[in-house]
């Protein structure tokens, strides 16, 4: 395979990309097409099809210029610019299909080419049928520029390209410089043909002749100075096929009548001082604007094959192959001659037209949507040194692009659509290695994350809270030991809410715990790859778990709020880490944290069916927030059958007044729990609340019950001795919360 993509011997400028450029601006469309669409949608209509066209091109050239010189550009044209910004992945999607439409379009040009040929049949010296004759003209030219091309590559394409564009300038000049067919014609902007084609039909034919940038593009490899010659000669191409646009039409309107125009494609002709220069000049535009076709396609094949985009690496080896003395794309030339020929034997011009059309509005369209993004995202390494375009150009022209698309022929778009959905689809399969959709989003939803942020900051400095939700942290140093916390917290804020989980490395800030650290963040990642976690996962290195903790609670939260809740873990065989909540709690108490522990056991979270609430007489502030995490947790899909029962114990004498109270409180807070799980159990004098929890409890996949920092801090087993019992929450919040 080749190991670049430019040739070593490369030396065209800006005028090479202005040659092909102009080629195809200049080209068929402007010599067959625009009499056509003067009939059909008038003056005011050509002009609004030149004006929107050009809204299109205008930024994606600007665009183009500026891609171009933020990095440094090798072959492949437009795919290259793509591919660089977007991935490989979508760059291949989106260069496949600038492939074809680049392939296709030899084949449109030299159909068009044998249309010159139209006012020579008369004058054979033998009968033949119009559409076998230009047939055979089409054949024999294409096998000619085949071999050509095939033979001596750009170079031979480029100096002939210098000729025929000279000779299509003379023939527009010498048709300005021509008399009306009818005199007395009146400058109308709405004068059309009575039934005559849609303003996006004629549109959808008109537009391959603003397709001569990416034409331009194509020849990236084969520049001296990319960064130079391809914003210059793109920009110059541009201004001055808009202003020849614009001239060609006001001349065709004064000069002949719609009927006349419509009945005669090669209407020019009649108008120019010397009319054999018109088929002469559309031969011209024809050959140069293949030429230029011919000489883009295998290169921009070549830079796929390069990239090894394709499944079939042995394929990608062989396209990607180009000559050794100037890396000239054979391989690719013979593809696109095939794809050129086959679509020749069609023969029909306008069919080949929708075609292009379509995939060259989609390449623009993304080419501007890569310049708005990366704008947008405002990434420091984007430095082009084109300064000239600005955000809102590169927007509008994408927005248009992709508008225009479904309004030319919208079950074209679909297909078009599909199509590329389904080439992006199975390259990523075929090389899930590389960066697609992330690449393209990653900086835009850092910039969006970075608004938000500070939006949500600042309308909630001086908000109450009202309705409460989860802003949860954990800080473990069991990470890998045991993952019952991790996985509480990714249930609480599945969808709620925030979660950050925190692995606490004991230990000075140097550089062996930063390198520890980091491969610890890493195992973290991959870990939660697999429970396809929606936490926001660090590491902390600090010398104690209380400092660790004191750091950890000031932090702002990812979402632009603080958080609000502390959830701690400990193994019911192993109670040391239970220490860490306890001994910190004036912490939480100074911050008005909730505070959680989890107390672990073998039996972990069971089969995910049965969630208990505990509520007793002392946890009047506990109970709403008690109830909220259960009906939080059930509502995470591996929780998805749970039931939620609600066990309260009180006195005898409160039952029925806090039955009363309870059930009214479910109801008006709209919690899916149902008053036959709803258990009032009065409390005797011969049974404590934990005992009562193992008796009731035993099968529970969760329970939940309150406790106070204080009576557990004089005794420490009400949060541990709970025998062979599946995980216990235990809850203690810092105020009462509404449900």
């Amino acid at each position: 395979m080749q190991k670049s993509l430019t040739n070593p011997n490369a030396g065209f400028g800006a005028l090479a990309v202005f040659m092909t450029a102009i080629s195809t601006i200049l080209g068929a469309i402007l010599f067959l097409r625009f009499g056509y669409a003067l009939a059909h949608v008038g003056l005011g209509g050509l002009i609004a099809i030149i004006v929107i066209g050009h809204v299109v091109t205008v930024p994606t050239a600007l665009a183009v210029a500026e891609i171009a010189t933020n990095q440094r550009v090798q072959g492949g044209g437009a795919y290259f610019i793509i591919s660089r910004s977007f991935g490989l992945n979508i760059g291949g999607a989106i260069g496949l299909a600038l492939f074809l439409s680049q392939a296709v379009s030899v084949a449109f040009y030299i159909i068009a080419f044998g249309e010159a040929f139209d006012p020579l049949i008369p004058y054979l010296p033998f009968d033949i049928d119009a559409v076998i004759f230009k047939k055979i003209v089409t054949l024999i030219l294409m096998s000619i520029l085949s071999v050509i091309v095939v033979l001596r590559g750009a170079n031979i394409g480029m100096k002939a390209l210098y000729g025929v564009v000279a000779l299509l300038f003379v023939s527009i000049i010498f048709f300005l410089m021509g008399k009306p067919i009818t005199e007395g014609i009146e400058l109308s902007f709405n004068n059309t043909i009575t039934n005559g084609d849609g303003f996006f039909v004629v549109f959808t034919i008109i537009f391959p002749a603003f397709t001569g940038i990416a034409a331009g593009l194509g020849l990236s490899g084969d520049l001296k100075d990319p960064k130079r010659s391809i914003p210059k000669g793109t920009l110059m191409a541009t201004i001055v096929g808009m202003v020849i646009y614009v001239i060609v039409a006001f001349k065709l309107a004064s000069s002949a009548t719609p009927e006349a125009m419509q009945s005669d494609q090669l209407i020019m002709s009649q108008i120019s001082i010397w009319g054999p220069i018109i088929p002469i000049g559309l031969a011209a535009a024809c050959l140069s604007s293949a030429i230029g076709s011919l000489l883009v396609a295998p290169r921009t094949l070549q830079a796929i094959g390069f990239d090894c985009i394709l499944p079939f690496n042995n394929f990608n080896n062989w396209i990607a192959k180009g000559r050794d003395n100037d890396n000239e794309p054979i391989n690719g030339s013979i593809i696109t001659i095939f794809i050129a020929f086959f679509f020749i034997i069609i023969g029909d011009v306008d069919f080949v037209a929708e075609i292009i059309s379509m995939f060259f509005m989609i390449t623009y369209g993304f080419i501007c949507l890569i310049s708005f993004l990366e704008h947008f995202a405002a990434d420091p390494s984007y430095r082009p040194t084109f300064k000239y375009n600005k955000w809102y150009f590169s927007l509008l022209g994408a927005v248009l692009s992709f508008w225009l698309m479904f309004q030319m022929k919208w079950s074209y778009a679909v297909l078009a659509t599909c199509l590329m959905a389904a080439t992006y689809y199975f390259i990523a399969m075929a090389n899930p290695e590389r960066q697609g959709l992330e690449k393209l989003f990653k900086g835009v939803i850092f910039q969006l994350s970075r608004q938000i942020q500070i939006f949500v900051q600042r309308a909630n400095k001086d908000e109450k809270e009202t309705h409460w939700r989860p802003f949860a942290i954990c800080v473990s140093e069991d990470s890998f030991k045991r993952q019952a916390a991790f996985d509480l917290l990714r249930w609480v804020c599945y969808k709620h809410g925030f979660g950050t989980y925190i692995h606490f490395i004991k230990g000075f800030l140097n550089k062996d715990t930063h390198e520890e650290s980091q491969n610890v963040l890493k195992r973290l990642i991959n870990q939660s790859e697999g429970s396809k976690s929606r936490l926001y996962l660090d590491t902390i290195i600090s010398p104690s778990y209380t400092s660790a903790i004191a750091q950890v609670i000031q932090l702002s939260g990812i979402s632009g709020k603080g958080n609000n809740l502390i959830l701690f873990e400990f193994s019911r065989t192993n109670p040391e880490s239970l220490k860490h909540a306890l001994d910190n709690y004036q912490l939480f108490e100074a911050t008005g944290f909730d505070v959680c522990v989890l107390n672990s056991s073998y039996k972990g979270f069971g089969y995910k069916r049965e969630i208990h609430v505990w509520i007793s007489a002392l946890d009047f502030r506990n109970a709403n927030l008690m109830i909220l995490l259960a009906y939080i947790i059930s509502g995470h899909p591996e929780w998805r059958n749970a039931v939620i029962k609600i066990f309260a114990t009180f006195p005898e004498s409160q039952v029925e007044k806090q039955r009363k109270r309870l059930l009214e409180l479910i109801q008006e807070g709209r919690l899916p729990i149902s008053s036959s799980n709803v258990v009032f159990l009065s409390m005797t004098n011969n049974q404590t609340t934990q005992e009562m929890i193992m008796s009731h409890s035993s099968d529970a996949d969760l329970a939940i019950v309150g406790f106070r920092p204080e009576t557990v801090k004089e005794n420490p087993v009400k949060l541990i001795d709970y025998g062979d019992m599946s995980n216990i929450l235990f809850v203690n919040t810092s105020h009462k919360k509404d449900i």
